[in-house]
């Protein structure tokens, strides 16, 4: 399969917890660092998704934030990956930040170049890429 999201994680889900309409998938990266999916019931249902099954988490570039400094702050996006700026590609406009986690992932963000002036971000600094559970989308081998 190709595809046009920039993050694709590999993991093994850890926990699948239910609800009313959608269930919250839990998804364990390579790293250890975990990637919390909200989908649909049905969706749990026709990809056949339990505790113990490989899978593979996508997420849109544009869906990614970047944080430097959380300063104590509580977020309710439940995605939260601390790596390390492996490299920035800066235009005039936008500029597209790649965040290697441990493990060997990276999480690729696209945001505005005042951003990446505004947080201080270089190559080797610190960040964290944050994204809610809805932007995930999960995929499993056919």
């Amino acid at each position: 399969m190709k595809i046009s999201a920039r993050n694709q994680f590999q993991g093994k889900i850890e926990t699948v917890k239910a609800g009313a309409v959608n269930s919250e998938v839990d998804l364990v990266l390579p790293g250890g660092q975990k990637i919390v999916a909200m989908v649909t019931n049905e969706s749990v249902k026709s990809l056949g998704l339990i505790a113990g099954k490989d899978a593979v988490a996508l997420v849109k570039a544009s869906s990614v934030l970047v944080m430097t400094d959380s300063s104590g702050l509580r977020l309710s996006a439940r995605n939260c990956l601390a790596g390390t700026v492996k490299s920035l590609t800066v235009g005039p406009v936008n500029a597209e930040v790649t965040i290697a986690l441990a493990g060997g992932a990276e999480v690729h963000a696209t945001i505005t170049h005042g951003a990446v002036t505004d947080l201080g971000l270089k190559e080797g600094g610190a960040a964290t890429a944050v994204f809610k559970a809805p932007s995930v989308i999960l995929g499993v081998p056919a």
